[in-house]
């Protein structure tokens, strides 16, 4: 029977089924905020010497990287804010807290990604039709900074879970703009030895096509845990079938729905049918460390049943 490989996560997760946030998340989630705040502020330093160089050269990819670097600066500033909403307890309203923040600005970002991306392309476009004059040796030297700058931040951000959709944002912001300030050093130099005045814009909209994509796969990751969607990796037949083998006494599982809240925390709910004679609080703690350890699902939601499906409705059920 084909199972599913257990989640490199699973072992870290923590033990009881129902905490909203546990210690090694608060832990986490002060790691990431730091880093976010880091990174926030050297983005800022240097925003205002890309905006100062940009004016002064006259180059489109220092100013299209300037502006870049303003949007990245309102998106680590509430990535940095979401990481501190993320880790708030759970209130009456919100029984699962506020951790789902943090996806939500990961979705933002991924638009103002694709905004970014036109402006940049529009700028780009009338620089061709229109060259105009650049001083190459301060767009190199700014263009330099901004590389060990961006490179920096970049290796600052770099450790996260792949769950983690706020720092994946963060990620890909500062990862454009790396490429941006690639971009414009090459730039620099094609118009400082070559004359090429057109290398500016052009390597500019280069710069777009290569943050298009990201944008989009970012933007679909945000969008599927906003809509409830299966975690990645998980299949739940494929779930159910192995859980059948958690306890002897369990003859079927149906009503499986299988999410995630945020960063790493996987949610489940679902209905377990058992032998008549069977001890269901067994069957239930079987599938609980079932799922907790082999595919870091924190909290789960188990329905015992010894005969028909409970739901009104049936809907969902298995025969049998």
């Amino acid at each position: 029977m084909t199972s599913i490989p257990p989640h490199p996560r699973a072992a870290a997760v923590a033990g009881h089924d129902h905490e909203s946030v546990d210690v090694p998340a608060v832990a986490a989630g002060d790691r990431r905020g730091l880093r976010l705040g880091i990174a926030l502020a050297l983005t800022l330093l240097m925003l205002a010497v890309e905006a100062a160089g940009g004016l002064f050269s006259g180059s489109l990819a220092l100013l299209a990287d300037a502006g870049h670097m303003l949007i990245d600066s309102l998106a680590l500033g509430l990535a940095w804010a979401s990481a501190g909403m993320a880790l708030r307890q759970a209130d009456t309203r919100r029984s699962f807290g506020y951790a789902r923040f943090e996806v939500l600005a990961g979705f933002v970002n991924a638009l103002t990604q694709f905004l970014l991306v036109g402006w940049i392309a529009w700028e780009a476009v009338q620089r061709l039709l229109t060259p105009h004059a650049i001083l190459s040796g301060v767009m190199l030297a700014v263009a330099a900074i901004g590389l060990v700058v961006n490179t920096l931040v970049l290796r600052l951000l770099h450790q996260h879970d792949h769950d983690d959709v706020n720092m994946a944002a963060a990620n890909l912001h500062v990862l454009g703009d790396l490429l941006g300030s690639v971009a414009t050093v090459v730039a620099a130099l094609l118009v400082r030895w070559e004359h090429w005045l057109w290398a500016d814009p052009a390597l500019s909209l280069l710069v777009c096509a290569l943050l298009l994509r990201s944008a989009f796969v970012l933007l679909r990751r945000s969008t599927h845990i906003l809509l409830e969607g299966t975690p990645e990796g998980l299949d739940p037949e494929t779930l159910a079938l192995a859980l059948r083998d958690a306890d002897a006494a369990i003859r079927d599982v149906h009503h499986l729905h299988l999410w995630q809240i945020a960063s790493g925390q996987r949610m489940a709910t679902l209905h377990v049918r058992v032998e008549v004679a069977a001890d269901a609080e067994r069957a239930r703690r079987a599938v609980k460390t079932m799922l907790h350890d082999r595919y870091a699902i924190g909290h789960a939601t188990v329905e015992i049943e010894r005969d028909a499906c409970s739901d009104p409705d049936g809907h969902d059920c298995a025969s049998g």
